[in-house]
This record gives C-alpha cells, structure tokens and sequence, in this order.
C-alpha cells in the first residue's frame, strides 16, 4: 500500500455535509458522482494531498444507508492507494483477511476497488483503490 487515498465519511444529507466540508477545509467540492452498483451518491474534496469522500445512500438498501442506520453519521472506511490491485488482494487473502469481493469492483473517482472486512481490521472497513486506466 503506497498512501492513504482518501477517509470515506458517511453522511444523511449531502448537500449540507458538502456545504460544512467546504468551510472546515477552506476548499470546494472537485467532483460528484454516483455509484448505481452500491446505491450511492459521492462528493470529494481535497486540502493539500489529502482527500475526503462524502457518501449519501441513494437507495434504502444501500450498504451506506446501513451503516447510518446502525451507527449515524461519521468515518465509513479507510482507502489505500494500491499499485496492483490483485496482487494486493491475493497478498491479504494469503495472510488470512476477509475481502467483501473475490474481485476489484468499479469504484468512484475512476478506481478499481476492494473492500477488507472491518472483522478482519480490528472494526475498520478498508478499501483497496488502483487507478482505472
């Protein structure tokens, strides 16, 4: 794993977590996307090499919704950056974690993604991301 990529933060309203993001951070929202496969819309901010992801459940069902529904609003995941995707997968299957996918998945931000189980990483949901070329 080369950095961490971006903090993903689960939030009910994107519109004005987007809006508090912009004024904590001093620095506007760069992209919106919305991811259909997970239900998901997503908006990303950067202050120097730092990125935040805000995510709002499109759909009930949706894993974010979920998790709100659970735990409320706050950190939902934790991206690395990963030069190999696969090759890292197979590296954390090898030393005994759980991956939510046996293969990477099209992700926000033009990635390939993979997520680790949070049982497997001490309750924290991590996400492996490669660039899409």
């Amino acid at each position: 794993m080369r950095k961490i990529e971006h903090i993903g933060i689960a939030v009910s309203d994107i519109t004005k977590a987007g809006d508090l993001y912009e004024k904590l951070l001093n620095t506007r929202i760069y992209k919106t996307e919305d991811v259909e496969s997970e239900g998901v819309r997503t908006v990303f901010l950067q202050s120097g090499p730092n990125k935040i992801e805000l995510l709002e459940a499109k759909t009930p069902g949706s894993p974010i919704h979920k998790f709100i529904e659970k735990r409320g609003e706050g950190i939902h995941h934790i991206a690395f950056d990963v030069e190999n995707i696969e090759a890292e997968m197979a590296r954390l299957k090898k030393e005994g974690f759980v991956l939510l996918s046996d293969k990477p998945m099209p992700g926000a931000d033009n990635k390939l993604v993979c997520f680790v189980h949070p049982k497997s990483a001490n309750g924290v949901l991590i996400e492996l991301c490669q660039d899409r070329d």
